[in-house]
């Protein structure tokens, strides 16, 4: 089965002080360069990087990498108008792993876990991880949900489609943290950070 990567950096990153969360370090890499290799060593095809705000800063520090940088000129009407951009510039064959750069902090086993779990449940079309019970990224989506996705308005929130599917809406339990520790804030992301290098260690 045929995977690209969606990674999402297209917000201004307002509650982070203006900061680009892209460019956040996550030990010796930044957030969207992490992300973006982690998926290439997957074999996603094609890695899309969304930007929309901070695109000079986001494409300089990808230089190198063979991935696809799209922009998405109304990023500011909500996060799935930049997963709309995105789109577009993805094979419709292509099921899609959906990865903000506000959640640089997933284990790379987790990925894995998603795609192990899509090539045997062959009747669900939607993978979420969860930890402890809560929902959270990267997602996983099979290529024909692209037209519902498409259709969505661009305030509207991607989680507004799962009651649609019911059943066939996955929720795939892991053992990861990294997969709820969304860093809007720059608190959020200190604590995040820390524990993320607490597990790298063990």
């Amino acid at each position: 089965m045929s995977t690209a990567a969606l990674l999402l950096s297209g917000g201004a990153s307002t509650r982070f002080g203006g900061q680009p969360k892209a460019l956040l370090p996550v030990g010796d890499r930044t957030s969207v360069r992490r992300l973006a290799e982690e998926c290439l060593a997957e074999q996603a095809d094609p890695v899309v990087v969304v930007v929309g705000a901070h695109r000079g800063p986001v494409e300089h520090e990808l230089r190198g990498l063979p991935v696809e940088v799209v922009g998405a000129e109304d990023w500011y009407e909500g996060r799935t108008a930049s997963i709309h951009a995105g789109l577009r510039a993805i094979p419709e064959d292509r099921d899609v792993l959906l990865w903000p750069v506000d959640h640089p902090f997933v284990s790379t086993r987790t990925v894995d876990t998603l795609l192990a779990v899509r090539q045997r449940d062959l009747l669900a079309v939607w993978f979420i991880p969860t930890f402890q019970g809560r929902g959270g990224h990267p997602v996983l989506w099979r290529s024909f949900l692209r037209p519902e996705i498409l259709e969505l308005r661009p305030d509207a929130p991607l989680r507004s489609l799962l009651p649609e599917f019911g059943p066939q809406v996955r929720r795939v339990a892991v053992e990861d943290p990294g997969v709820v520790a969304n860093v809007d804030t720059p608190e959020q992301y200190s604590v995040a950070y820390d524990e993320w290098q607490a597990r790298e260690r063990e």
